[in-house]
């Protein structure tokens, strides 16, 4: 080993061990790797232009971001005798739809290949309309699982369509649709299983939601009105429809632009050349529309793509075919927050209401009088941005990525494990958050809604996360929001020695200090103070005198307190504290709160009943943990009894088979209340909250650092995915665009708002995760399946 300079230093015989073990954590994990199961997918690819080709491309991205610990995916390009790309060296197969042989050439390809567990075809009858014949007899030679995407259903087929549907769907395994309505034709119209058919709607990006003003002035906008449309040029878009409006949505609002965004389908050029953009261009000059339409006449890259869709007030969806399924630039208009004007195709059908307006097809007058009430009312516009918003959130790639992950787990028969991989840290929305005086209670979206105020719960529990950031980075960059937040504390400690909580946008303290217990938070803060001195050898020394001096003043009124968590905040903080200082008061102070929750415990357990009051609700972990780190500092063991007891006990019911979920804050879970829901484990469905998760986390750490169960550590990565998709609405929690936390975990939904409370409770879960895996392979590596034993037996 070398130090900074170059200089050979010795290792202790620790260290030496702990490189050799990451050394063979990471052999290990590259040689999983290299055995992944994979999955192929035969579709139209990039760089071909195309709906398709753009889908897969997205969907392929995702399921690799998300689970690229799981599987390996191989691509093989769709191609025809008329249709040629390049592709990159990575690509091992290419299907020639002309040519019968190439089809028997995959299929033995594929039969022989032990890797490949199944194969995913994204199918539109265009693009095998040569050959049918050898797509179907192709479908049925392979000895893999299939799963087949249908990117339209038609309705009414004839004898002949619908025998050739069936067909494909006798040699499938599973048929993926997108709309619910595609699904009961299927069931309807072709008599095909409804229990082979799953519905996994088009994918939409996660993207930041820029200020729209902001993004006009960027492209030149200013304070234009801003309609738009966007995707590959064919006369089906039925632009022209639009463009006989725009007279008369111009009467009376001057300031639109129509931005025209997309060049046209690579086929209609081959076929036709630019016939129908001429065409368009001549419209626009015939009514006079030269100074509110704009051709962007490009494939634009994703990002600029969605920066123009950010930017748009209203997104015109046009289409000729009453029987197109989806169309993924209506999924990404309303995704980017577009208020929505649209022809009813069924993809349309599901998910507008509420979001804008539907208009009959080729049907001018009704588009414009939908586009004029729309410009009309900003409050409208506004409330179907939001609406829009909530209704494809579910839809994001992540979580389509998710759905189709778990299908191939059905598919595998259990011989392909999902293993959720961690996003990067991101401090981004922390940030962004965070103004000079503190961090803001909550969010609008990832917009911080400065009106919400700040708190000092949200402030104590930000320092301990950016402390935790700074001793696994070594980034110093994390002192200047360790210093805002510490002030924060310093400017809630009142002359008595407490702490107040609510503070308004004006740094002004609310009459809602008057009205709440203010017990938790004053613990809470506490715990801060202690982890910043536990944290001082990185710290300016200053910083640590001053939070020695103010968690002094404020434990002189710790008696007082009585409050269960408040408590366990308090015996967190001294822990901390006196690991660094080794200060006798602290022992004793965590003696004497420690006694108080033994004897709480003592006078509620029961054999049946393993804890500290006849309820759980809220932060339920912390309690266990308080009680573990009590005999960490004391070496009392009746605290390590009871914390492991009460902790298996919380646990039991908290963890399940499929992973976590935490007592529900809608119904609280009473002791003797439900004995049923005791017995089966099933806390009420939604009102989840990603801190508790969090303090979860943080609790089977300390468990496995004292215990070395592997276990808790198992425990900790269901704990993780639940963040990341592992949840009863399988649904990602945290948002790797924002780097923020969504809120909650509801029954049906997933509360979008990205607050202080649930952004910190990632970061911290998240840091604590990585440092107890110590940034090895090991927090990535393939996992074998074990049993786990109940940890309490009886009970």
């Amino acid at each position: 080993m070398k130090n900074e300079n170059n200089t050979a230093i010795c290792a202790s015989p620790l260290a030496i061990e702990k490189q050799i073990m990451k050394s063979k954590n990471k052999v290990h994990y590259l040689d999983s790797v290299a055995k992944l199961p994979e999955i192929l997918f035969i579709s139209s690819c990039t760089p071909r232009e195309c709906g398709i080709a753009t889908y897969s491309e997205d969907l392929i991205k995702a399921l690799e971001n998300k689970f690229n610990h799981s599987f390996k995916i191989e691509i093989c390009p769709v191609e025809s005798d008329n249709v040629k790309h390049t592709y990159s060296e990575e690509i091992k197969y290419i299907l020639d739809t002309d040519k019968e042989e190439e089809f028997i050439k995959l299929a033995s390809e594929i039969n022989a290949n032990e890797a490949i567990q199944m194969v995913m075809i994204q199918h539109e009858f265009g693009l095998f309309k040569n050959n049918e014949a050898s797509f179907a007899t192709f479908l049925e030679s392979i000895s893999k699982p299939i799963a087949i995407v249908f990117h339209t259903v038609l309705p009414n087929p004839d004898e002949n369509f619908k025998f050739k549907v069936q067909q494909l769907s006798d040699a499938s395994t599973y048929i993926i649709v997108m709309t619910h309505l595609s699904s009961k034709l299927l069931v309807n119209d072709y008599n095909i299983e409804s229990n082979k058919i799953e519905v996994i709607p088009h994918g939409t990006h996660l993207v930041q939601h820029l200020d729209r003003n902001f993004l006009k002035e960027k492209y030149g906008f200013g304070q234009r009105k801003i309609l738009s449309t966007f995707g590959l040029l064919s006369s089906g878009k039925s632009i022209e429809t639009s463009l006989e409006a725009l007279t008369e949505i111009v009467n009376e609002n001057p300031e639109v632009l129509f931005l025209i965004i997309g060049k046209t389908h690579p086929t209609i050029v081959k076929e036709e050349g630019e016939v129908y953009r001429n065409k368009l261009e001549a419209q626009v000059i015939s009514l006079g529309l030269e100074e509110h339409v704009r051709f962007i006449n490009s494939f634009l890259p994703l990002q600029d793509l969605l920066e123009y869709l950010q930017l748009t007030d209203i997104y015109l969806f046009t289409s000729k075919n009453p029987n197109q399924t989806v169309s993924g630039t209506f999924a990404y208009a309303i995704s980017c927050g577009c208020s929505i004007v649209s022809t009813p195709i069924p993809h349309v059908n599901e998910v507008l209401q509420g979001s804008g307006y539907n208009f009959d097809f080729e049907n001018a007058p009704e588009l414009a009088t939908a586009v004029n009430k729309l410009l009309a009312d900003d409050d409208l516009r506004n409330n179907n941005s939001l609406n829009g918003l909530h209704k494809m959130a579910p839809t994001s790639w992540e979580n389509a990525a998710i759905a189709h992950a778990k299908l191939f787990e059905k598919m595998g028969n259990a011989s392909l494990p999902l293993n959720y991989s961690l996003p990067e840290i991101n401090l981004e929305h922390i940030k962004k958050l965070t103004t000079d005086f503190g961090i803001i209670q909550f969010s609008k979206l990832n917009h911080p809604d400065i009106d919400s105020g700040y708190t000092l719960d949200d402030n104590a529990r930000a320092l301990v996360a950016m402390c935790q950031y700074l001793e696994l980075s070594n980034d110093t960059s994390a002192i200047h929001y360790i210093l805002i937040y510490f002030n924060f504390i310093k400017f809630c400690l009142q002359p008595e020695g407490y702490f107040l909580n609510y503070v308004d946008e004006a740094e002004k303290f609310t009459k809602q200090n008057n009205s709440t217990n203010l017990a938790d938070a004053n613990g809470r803060a506490i715990w801060a103070l202690g982890y910043l001195v536990h944290c001082g050898d990185l710290l300016p020394e200053e910083m640590v005198l001053e939070a020695e001096i103010i968690l002094n003043r404020a434990i002189k009124s710790i008696n007082k307190i009585y409050s269960t968590r408040a408590m366990a905040f308090i015996i967190k903080g001294l822990y901390y504290r006196s690991k660094r200082t080794k200060s006798n008061q602290d022992i004793e102070l965590i003696k004497e709160l420690a006694n108080r929750l033994v004897q709480m415990y003592r006078h509620e357990s029961d054999e049946e009943w393993h804890w500290f009051e006849s309820y759980l609700t809220y932060a339920n972990s912390i309690l266990s943990e308080a009680l573990l780190c009590a005999w960490l500092a004391t070496g009392d063991i009746v605290y390590k009894d009871i914390a492991k007891l009460s902790f298996d006990f919380l646990l039991k019911l908290t963890f399940n088979e499929n992973g976590i979920r935490v007592i529900s804050n809608k119904t609280w879970l009473h002791k003797g209340a439900n004995p049923a829901q005791l017995a089966s484990n099933t806390p009420e469905i939604g009102g989840e909250q990603p801190i508790d998760v969090s303090y979860t986390i943080l609790a089977l750490s300390k468990f496995y650092s004292v215990f070395e169960d592997e276990r808790y550590k198992h425990k900790m990565k269901n704990g993780m995915n639940w963040f990341l998709g592992n949840n009863h609405l399988n649904q990602i929690i945290y948002n790797p665009c924002t780097g923020g936390c969504f809120d909650g975990l509801e029954d049906t939904n997933v509360n979008l708002n990205q607050g202080a409370e649930s952004t910190v409770s990632y970061l911290m879960a998240r840091l604590t995760y990585e440092n107890t895996f110590e940034k090895t392979a090991e927090c990535f590596q393939i996992e074998t399946q074990f049993y786990e034993e109940p940890f309490l037996k009886n009970g």
